[in-house]
């Protein structure tokens, strides 16, 4: 590997430390996560602040995320195909069930949400656009991997499956015969198995060649979507997502997103 090649992948695991659970970090903490001298993070960190990839606190030498990744983000997400089909159809199921309504796409263990629209009757939930979330602990990702081949979803669990409520489901086992119900009924719930009090169901979005890129979810307070609810809504969310999907075939909308490309790749596995 050229010496120009490893700065820039050295670049991209210094902006790959920042997580949803480590969102600021020190110099000393960024060389040892990415495994260099502090002296090649310093000059690291230099180049990506002066590019506005990385800002730094100049009191306390903290540093976090640019401005100029959310900018690419948001560029990211409105030239996203699926994102623009899919909104219309997300606008009718929230006026439908005023709840919240969620599209995501899978990336490698987890889901990512690349839309949310929010119902009337405004609660706040553990997703947010662009956020990721275990896949087996959601709804929306569960609707992907019930129609996902057995060997592909067990190499995704067997990156472990955190117990995320007192109601996540933790065992393999008991996941997958969940999905045997998801692909079934056509749809996936989660009930308070993310976050306590909040439920969700999803159905699955495929393409052109039938495989599961998306799912299209409805989620809100358990009190209101009860079980019961969720059974009786997730048809309407299924025939939501067959519209989704038929607009993608018609369309034949080539999906390059990364996160959509990765079901894509795992489906065709044997």
């Amino acid at each position: 590997m050229s010496e120009s090649v490893r700065a820039v992948e050295r670049a991209l695991d210094v902006l790959l430390c920042f997580t949803n659970q480590t969102p600021a970090l020190t110099m000393t903490q960024i060389a040892e996560h990415v495994g260099i001298h502090k002296s090649t993070a310093h000059r690291l960190l230099a180049t990506l602040e002066n590019k506005r990839f990385i800002q730094r606190d100049q009191d306390t030498g903290i540093y976090r995320l640019g401005i100029r990744l959310l900018q690419m983000a948001y560029l990211t997400l409105e030239q996203n195909d699926l994102r623009r089909l899919a909104a219309p159809f997300m606008h009718h199921l929230c006026d439908q069930y005023e709840e919240n309504i969620d599209l995501a796409v899978l990336d490698d263990t987890d889901v990512v949400f690349i839309n949310i629209l929010e119902g009337p009757q405004r609660i706040k939930l553990a997703a947010a656009i662009g956020q990721r979330l275990p896949a087996f602990a959601t709804a929306s990702g569960k609707a992907i991997l019930g129609f996902m081949p057995e060997k592909l979803v067990r190499r995704i669990l067997d990156r472990g499956m955190p117990q995320l409520t007192p109601h996540t489901l933790i065992s393999p086992d008991l996941l997958f015969k969940d999905l045997n119900s998801v692909r079934e009924l056509g749809f996936a719930v989660s009930e308070e198995e993310l976050e306590e009090q909040i439920n969700a169901v999803a159905a699955p979005i495929f393409d052109f060649n039938g495989l599961p890129i998306a799912s299209i979810a409805v989620a809100g307070p358990a009190y209101r979507l009860t079980r019961e609810r969720m059974m009786e809504i997730g048809p309407g969310v299924v025939a939501t997502a067959r519209e989704i999907s038929q607009e993608i075939t018609m369309a034949a909308i080539p999906l390059v997103n990364s996160a959509v490309n990765g079901p894509r790749t795992l489906g065709k596995s044997k």
